[in-house]
């Protein structure tokens, strides 16, 4: 692997890599790249923090309301951790509508920061689901469900499936939770949209072809936005691109952020 520049290096050589989970019912940091993490830090010192709202960051986040204001908060959290790390300059890989929406919002209001950045599924620009998933039905056959819609065969990944089930119910379930998870829905009309004609960084957005959650025209619209985008439909995937082609995912986020 070439050489880490200066501005996102980390103290060992590898540059920095930020990986911002996706904003499933019960989702955390350590589940969400667990296919990948130990992969990605083979080349680079992986940060993958519990976003607003989600695992460790439930208590503390009421009075937010509607995606753009969670958007924008996530993307105030990210940058206080990066001052707290004392990283002036770092890549990123935000993961659908809640870590690919946090990374939109991050290279609008900080583009400094930020060297190259990898969005997937959409990065929450799609239009909102017609009903708030899984708390309408709170078992373990609901979260089952919704979690082998994110993948293209869900026969192919029973038993992690089975696994993750459990876990993220349980943390579906904590206090504050379910209030945190359906004020990410709210149709509110809360600050203004982001301009993506304006964030001129370097962006992969990366699209699972049999993506049941977010279809491939949102990614196709997104990158038609941004000054600086390219596509890439990786096939035979879905919404979980990393879970399902965990190698191609890691070669093409590595080939992108090194190039």
């Amino acid at each position: 692997m070439p050489a880490a520049s200066d501005d996102v290096a980390a103290t060992d050589g590898r540059p920095v890599l930020l990986l911002l989970h996706g904003g499933g019912p019960g989702v955390d940091a350590e589940s969400n790249w667990a296919s990948v993490r130990s992969r990605l830090s083979a080349g680079f010192r992986c940060l993958a923090p519990d976003l607003l709202g989600f695992g460790t960051q439930i208590a503390g986040s009421a009075g937010i309301e509607g995606p753009r204001a969670w958007a924008r908060a996530r993307a105030r959290q990210v940058l206080d951790l990066l001052d707290r790390e004392g990283l002036e300059r770092v890549h990123l890989v935000g993961n659908s509508a809640a870590g690919g929406a946090a990374a939109l919002a991050l290279l609008s209001m900080a583009p400094d920061r930020i060297e190259r950045a990898v969005v997937m599924g959409g990065a929450g620009t799609g239009p909102l689901p017609p009903a708030v998933p899984f708390y309408d039905d709170p078992t373990r056959e609901s979260m089952r469900a919704t979690l082998g819609r994110l993948v293209a065969d869900g026969g192919v990944h029973g038993d992690l499936l089975d696994e993750l089930a459990e876990l993220r119910l349980r943390q579906a379930l904590r206090p504050g939770a379910e209030q945190a998870f359906r004020s990410m829905f709210a149709d509110v009309d809360g600050p203004p949209p982001i301009d993506l004609t304006r964030i001129t960084t370097p962006v992969l957005a990366l699209h699972g072809e049999c993506d049941r959650v977010s279809p491939v025209e949102v990614s196709e619209r997104l990158v038609d936005s941004l000054p600086d985008a390219r596509l890439k439909v990786v096939a035979g995937t879905g919404h979980w691109i990393h879970v399902d082609r965990p190698d191609e995912f890691c070669s093409l986020v590595g080939e992108f952020l090194i190039s």
